[in-house]
């Protein structure tokens, strides 16, 4: 996980910010699980849920607007402590 946010954080670096972000999550099709994701974001956020075909899982897009790199790679740190979660 680590590694990964390293190179996310140089990627972004080369963007400008403060700026739109788009996160893209997967989770498993419970309620306490999709309550703990959707409350990664402010009521600014604009989210959408869409349940996979078999209804196991749902797939959760948010575009955010981000201030700093450092406020991207923490949501992805919080994130990383749900339980299922998988972080496209």
């Amino acid at each position: 996980m680590e590694e990964t946010l390293q190179k996310l954080r140089v990627q972004l670096e080369l963007q400008e910010w403060p700026n739109v972000y788009f996160f893209k999550f997967i989770v498993p099709n419970e309620s306490q699980t999709v309550a703990l994701v959707n409350a990664l974001f402010d009521s600014s956020s604009e989210v959408i849920m869409h349940p996979s075909k078999n209804g196991k899982y749902i797939s959760v897009s948010a575009k955010e607007m981000m201030l700093d790199v450092d406020s991207i790679i923490a949501k992805y740190e919080k994130a990383s402590l749900i339980k299922g979660i998988i972080s496209l």
